[in-house]
């Protein structure tokens, strides 16, 4: 497994891919609302298996917090330590850049993760994309 910071159009491309593969034709997800006006806000990431792309995820600065979005896998290496390990690619990548706290809006689906992570739920119940989601954060 080898995630990279995406320094590259291809990489670029090879994360879209993941995340329309896997929001908008898994979770109906409309694409525009998936692929966003705050990508060139973001520093995004990619997890290679064996060359080919399998899991992304973006970063972004909100509020003076470091905001982890649209963390996915594709479904044949969910379970394999490939979402960790994007994860941890970015909490290196923000502590690198100075923050101290992180947050993010995780489907409910998915607490068990992120909590096994060390995040802690701040907020109740809302929906994104028609998404039941809660706010997490986690101090670094």
């Amino acid at each position: 497994m080898d995630v990279q910071t995406i320094s590259s159009e291809q990489q670029l491309n090879d994360a879209f891919k993941i995340r329309k593969k896997v929001f908008v034709e898994e979770q109906n997800v409309p694409p525009e609302e998936e692929i966003d006006d705050l990508e060139s806000e973001a520093t995004h990431f990619v997890l290679y298996i064996k060359e080919e792309p399998a899991g992304a995820g973006r970063f972004r600065t909100v509020n003076g917090y470091g905001k982890v979005e649209r963390i996915c896998v594709l479904s044949d290496y969910r379970g394999t330590g490939a979402g960790k390990a994007i994860m941890e690619k970015i909490e290196s990548y923000a502590k690198n850049e100075g923050f101290k706290r992180l947050k993010l809006n995780a489907q409910t689906h998915a607490i068990p993760f992120y909590s096994k992570l060390g995040y802690e739920v701040v907020s109740e119940e809302f929906l994104d994309a028609g998404i039941p989601h809660k706010t997490m954060i986690k101090e670094i």
